[in-house]
């Protein structure tokens, strides 16, 4: 499984949130939740709700019951622990412990429907949704606490966690010690939170073993995020709430766009198709006309195949021919000869067999002797056959003649 983007729920604003690209090298981050949809990507979705919204218990429920039936029996039995209409709340299930207890998390329906019309809103289907408080790290041996704004929360070893308010530190603290055994306490707290309830932590030192404080540099985002994965939290996505339900529910949203989206793959597939046709229509044509050269050409082929075969040998032969001619030859010689001279210009070019003759311009009559001499070392006996000087250049005509 994907690294997930760990997502927490203002407790004010649900539109508002902290958010984590959990294994990126990135920190966390804040803002609407739309901005979070961005970041997204193919990472599958954790969002942690207010732990003060959820209330962690537990239930002694029967064994060897299928899910849905303990989701029908556990309101019934914790009914009479609950100031709450329960047919307002939802209840999940945790796994089942060696003593016999199955961990139940209970939030108000309400609740459950802002959160997620929230994340529906900014198009967010979360894969889990934990109270915040599940994701504090528990340790065997020490009582773990997070000062978080107002609120305290407190973990005891192997127990649950506690969340009252900042000022009630040390009633949270007797809450979490009811196995009434010291304990060491490591407390999270960011700096804000460590000014406003420092002296009354110093205050509980002598009550635990020790006392370590670690400061947060924002939002305990980082901190939730060393508890994934979270086997022991209780996942609210249950019951009604169900991933499948919420997949359904996006399914239907998104009807009409997959709708528009098969209607332009249908009109792009009858585009192509008509392309097609008249690509086909086109080669039809230029065939027939092929065919009508051809037989020009070769009157005497019986079928276009014949032409073709007789085009193809003639065009092989007068390639060939044009590629050994005397007339390139005696360029590639010429072009040669200039390279070794300066000034020389060609003002006209007549060709023969393996004769030349050409009218140059130079700046000397040494200059074309010298050009003539160059062509006569290459296999191209040269002579100037007369010139005069005009405007203070040499014109004259130079044959080359390789038969002779």
């Amino acid at each position: 499984m994907a690294d997930p983007l760990l997502l927490r729920l203002s407790p004010g604003d649900p539109a508002q949130a902290h958010w984590l690209a959990v294994g990126s090298a990135g920190g966390p981050e804040s803002g609407p939740l739309s901005l979070a949809a961005a970041r997204l990507g193919t990472r599958p979705l954790i969002v942690l709700v207010p732990g003060t919204d959820v209330l962690l218990t537990h239930a002694q429920l029967p064994a060897a019951r299928s899910g849905v039936k303990l989701q029908q029996l556990v309101p019934f039995a914790l009914e009479e622990q609950l100031a709450e209409d329960i047919d307002t709340l939802h209840f999940a299930l945790g796994r089942r412990d060696g003593a016999g207890r199955t961990p139940v998390a209970v939030v108000a329906r309400a609740r459950m429907a802002e959160w997620l019309e929230a994340l529906g809103a900014a198009g967010l289907a979360p894969a889990a949704l934990y109270a915040d408080t599940q994701l504090l790290p528990a340790n065997p041996t020490q009582t773990v606490a997070l000062l978080e704004r107002d609120a305290v929360t407190v973990r005891p070893p192997g127990g649950e966690a506690v969340t009252l308010a900042a000022e009630a530190l040390s009633e949270a603290i007797e809450l979490a010690q009811t196995d009434g055994a010291s304990h060491g306490l490591i407390l999270y707290a960011g700096e804000a939170e460590w000014q406003r309830q420092g002296a009354a932590v110093e205050a509980l030192r002598g009550r635990f073993e020790a006392l370590q404080v670690q400061r947060l540099p924002g939002d305990a985002l980082e901190l939730f995020a060393r508890a994934l994965p979270a086997p022991a939290a209780i996942n609210l996505l249950q019951g009604p709430y169900a991933p499948s339900r919420s997949l359904i529910a996006g399914a239907r949203a998104w009807r009409w766009a997959a709708v528009l989206a098969a209607a332009l793959l249908g009109l792009h597939l009858i585009g192509q198709g008509l392309e097609l046709v008249v690509l086909h229509r086109r080669e039809h044509a230029l065939e027939a006309a092929i065919a009508q050269v051809f037989q020009r050409a070769v009157p005497g082929a019986t079928d276009d195949s014949e032409a073709r075969r007789i085009m193809a040998q003639r065009l092989a032969t007068a390639r060939a021919s044009a590629g050994g001619s005397a007339f390139l030859q005696a360029l590639g010689a010429l072009a040669h000869a200039r390279a070794g001279t300066s000034g020389v210009r060609l003002k006209a070019l007549s060709f023969h067999g393996e004769a030349a003759t050409l009218e140059l311009d130079a700046p000397s009559v040494e200059t074309l002797n010298a050009l003539a001499q160059s062509l006569t070392r290459q296999g191209w006996p040269a002579q100037l056959t007369g010139g005069s000087l005009v405007h203070g250049r040499f014109s004259g005509g130079l044959h080359m003649n390789r038969g002779h």
